[in-house]
């Protein structure tokens, strides 16, 4: 069902990001740009260098519709070398921690015409450039005047200098749709894609934004995000400019540092992707120490899911409320977002539509009614016309008009958007579907995980198994075991992980979100655990009793039966044999919830002899009961789960 649009922007005229920004700052002397250890920037000083920059790049002969890579480290020259270039040519923000090969291949791609860099850099992008023979524009900071003022130095030019400042100033303005930016998405399932962004998208996007929480010229936002990602870029950077407020530019996230910029500069709310908000909530100890009289009006959330136990977390230590919001590249950032008090703020749910039309379509693009699940599609002002280059992508992605987002979605009766996951992040594990979302917030409900991100794994029996990486708690040293069997209290057996591992910290792209569908790859050395032979008669004969059915080498104390090829079949196999020589009765559900060869024997050993014999490990007096799939009755042994919860040969996913 098609939901027409919600909360639309007033305004109907379509501006330039020079004609947004100059309608914003009536007031030119409040501050803009603020940062630590620098003068604070004026709305009227943001003005003078968003002219000094397009003065500079007419002259040295870049035109409007040229490309400009900016290179340069977060902070405010980042911010006002960004705007100056979109609002006067197309800016490619670059991130400057890329090595070699990426700083080529997005050069190349994006067909950049000239980059800006610090005058102090001497690193790869310079080679980069050298090699393509690009136009280099140094940024000359003078550390004593306002935050993100500076000069620009032509050290390398490939173009024409257009002569005078009245010759460059006869090329032309940008057009509202002209391209004013133009960046890459994440390329997690296919190489990334080229995604121009008009003027007119970035400033309906901007208004759309500063609408909803209702951001005023009093307003200042703590600016951690990347500016080389949208999010940094629309909802951290323009939108507050565009309202007339100020922006604090940080060198971006640092978890240190984050309550002491707070108690400095007083922001009025920040917003951010949710890990780095689970970092705020777990160095939340410091921030009434150093900030005691500090108060956010508000603070909001995107870029990724947000799990319901960190919305509270964060709620309840910063005593404002939390918009979670939903936005992408393709839609110049925000297309919904949870309202202000008193309009409920639902925990799960990105919110109401904002600014866009919204449907929701099934695999052939048909419109769905409401409730159902399908495929979340948007199209509006903000919606970027197309990838560049790449036809088949725009033939996927278009449909009557309609961006088809990737993302699965059900649309309550009040409108609230749900989000289960990305299409392309859907687990399909022997044929049950699992949304890796509905995992991690099932493991961020336990009291000793800080952080969880279920992902995909190749499993030669299922084509897909689930494995999770958990950061636990600080102090807190959870168990494989015992986080799986507290999944079990609440999810079916088929949506508990066959892995759990632990790490430091989740890997990360650049941009702070996490490569769900890669990270099999990234953690492949912690999914493999060193080999451990067998060491009790238990653990011996169901390791024997495995490899029999398996056909397989010797298998490790840690090997996990669907792992080493098993299936639902040969784990009834291997639970009747071992019934037969441990003279137990344990029912067919009994591997899928211990899966490897410690766990099952430990959960034996553990066993009370009445269990083994009288009551059978599933609490089942008749075996024949279980092996026809009905459901056994309710019994666990000592906490190991393994009684089926709800019996039957079809829950048994590992």
């Amino acid at each position: 069902m098609l939901r027409s649009e919600q909360h639309a922007c007033e305004e109907t005229e379509v501006p330039t990001i020079v004609e947004l920004l100059g309608a914003s700052s009536r007031q030119p002397d409040t501050p803009a740009l603020l940062a630590p250890n620098r003068r604070s920037a004026t709305h009227a000083d943001l003005s003078g260098q968003l002219r000094r920059v397009a003065s500079a790049l007419r002259s040295a002969g870049v035109r409007h519709r040229a490309r400009v890579a900016v290179c340069v480290p977060n902070g405010p020259e980042a911010a006002t070398a960004t705007l100056s270039v979109a609002a006067s040519a197309t800016c490619v923000p670059l991130n400057p921690a890329y090595q070699t090969a990426e700083f080529r291949y997005y050069l190349e791609d994006a067909r950049v015409d000239a980059v800006i860099v610090p005058e102090a850099e001497h690193g790869l992008i310079r080679d980069v450039t050298t090699e393509l023979g690009l136009t280099v524009f140094e940024m000359v900071v003078d550390l004593a005047a306002a935050a993100g003022c500076f000069e620009l130095r032509a050290a390398r030019s490939a173009m024409r200098p257009a002569g005078t400042a009245q010759v460059a100033a006869a090329e032309g303005s940008p057009a509202p749709d002209d391209v004013a930016l133009i960046l890459h998405t994440s390329g997690t399932t296919a190489r990334p894609k080229i995604v121009p962004l008009s003027h007119a998208n970035l400033t309906a996007s901007a208004r759309s934004f500063a609408a909803h929480p209702a951001l005023l010229p009093d307003d200042r936002c703590l600016n951690v995000m990347p500016l080389f990602h949208i999010h940094g870029l629309v909802g951290a950077l323009l939108a507050p400019l565009a309202s007339g407020g100020s922006n604090v530019c940080t060198p971006g996230f640092d978890e240190q540092a984050f309550f002491g910029w707070v108690a400095d500069f007083g922001p009025t709310w920040y917003t951010a992707m949710p890990t780095i908000h689970q970092a705020i909530v777990a160095h939340g100890d410091a921030y009434r120490r150093i900030a005691p009289q500090h108060r956010f009006r508000f603070v909001r959330s995107s870029s990724s899911a947000l799990p319901p136990t960190t919305l509270a977390a964060l709620e309840s230590l910063l005593e404002a409320p939390v918009l979670e919001a939903y936005g992408m590249t393709e839609t110049s950032h925000q297309m919904a977002t949870n309202p202000l008090p008193p309009r409920p703020r639902k925990p799960g749910s990105v919110g109401l539509p904002a600014s866009v039309e919204v449907a929701i379509l099934d695999d052939a693009g048909r419109e769905m009614p409401q409730g159902a699940i399908g495929e979340i599609a948007i199209r509006g002002p903000s919606v970027t016309a197309g990838h560049e280059r790449y036809p088949e992508a725009n033939a996927n992605a278009f449909t009557r008009g309609w961006f088809r987002t990737g993302d699965q979605v059900r649309m309550d009766a009040d409108d609230y958007i749900f989000i289960s996951g990305r299409l392309k992040e859907i687990v399909n594990r022997g044929g049950e579907k699992v949304s890796p979302r509905e995992v991690d917030e099932a493991l961020l409900e336990h009291p000793d995980v800080a952080q969880a991100v279920a992902f995909a794994m190749p499993q030669p029996s299922l084509g897909e198994g689930l494995a999770a990486a958990v950061v636990p708690k600080r102090g807190s040293h959870p168990e494989e075991a015992g986080l799986r069997g507290f999944l079990l209290s609440s999810l079916a057996g088929f949506k508990v992980p066959s892995r759990i591992v632990f790490v430091d910290a989740i890997p990360k792209r650049p941009t702070g979100k996490v490569p769900r569908t890669s990270l099999h790859e990234k953690l492949a050395h912690a999914l493999a655990p060193a080999f451990v032979a067998p060491h009790t008669h238990t653990e011996r004969t169901v390791e024997s009793v495995l490899r029999e059915v398996l056909e397989g080498a010797p298998l490790g104390v840690h090997a996990h039966f669907f792992a080493a090829g098993g299936d639902s079949l040969r784990g009834a196999q291997v639970i009747a044999r071992l019934n037969e020589r441990l003279s137990l009765e344990l029912p067919v559900t009994a591997l899928f919830q211990p899966p490897t060869v410690a766990e099952l024997a430990r959960a034996i050993d553990e066993a009370p002899e009445s269990e083994h014999r009288t009551r059978g490990i599933a609490g089942c007096t008749d075996r024949r009961h279980v092996q026809r799939g009905s459901r056994a009755p309710a019994g666990r042994m000592r906490g190991h789960g393994l009684a089926s919860r709800r019996g039957g040969t079809h829950w048994m996913r590992p």
